[in-house]
């Protein structure tokens, strides 16, 4: 009687559908993820989970990540290191669709030390965020 006692146990703790199912990641988390496959990880295949279609297509024409870091994000970079820089959602997060997510990469840019950010936007989809938009980045021209 005791055996069966744990073995029941065993089977109801197991049963727990909270560890079933996938978490679901916030804008923060998808934008980490995309720049840690490119830049830490390079791979172009991991990164593709975190856009939409038409970005994966161009992802694939690129097919390697130091391709992607060049014509995708005008941004060569080793050695990275990844934070959130600054996101426009808070306390009305679960209310909003859209998002621009800013990327701070800390790394080496020709062997020197090179600190840059990027924009990426977001979109909600159900309960999923995902990159729609790789925003262009904003140059300031000496004149």
């Amino acid at each position: 009687m005791r055996t069966l006692l744990i073995l029941c146990c065993f089977l109801l703790l197991g049963c727990n559908p909270s560890n079933n199912e996938p978490r679901i990641l916030t804008p923060e988390e998808v934008s980490m993820g995309f720049f840690s496959a490119i830049y830490i990880d390079r791979d172009v295949e991991k990164s593709k989970q975190y856009v939409i279609d038409p970005i994966k297509e161009v992802l694939s024409h690129y097919f390697i990540a130091a391709a992607v870091q060049r014509n995708m994000l005008s941004l060569s970079m080793t050695n990275v290191e990844l934070e959130v820089d600054d996101i426009n959602i808070d306390f009305f997060r679960k209310f909003t669709k859209d998002v621009l997510v800013v990327v701070k990469l800390k790394g080496l840019k020709g062997g020197q030390p090179w600190t840059d950010t990027r924009t990426v936007r977001l979109h909600k989809t159900g309960e999923t965020w995902i990159i729609v938009e790789l925003m262009p980045e904003k140059r300031r021209v000496n004149g």
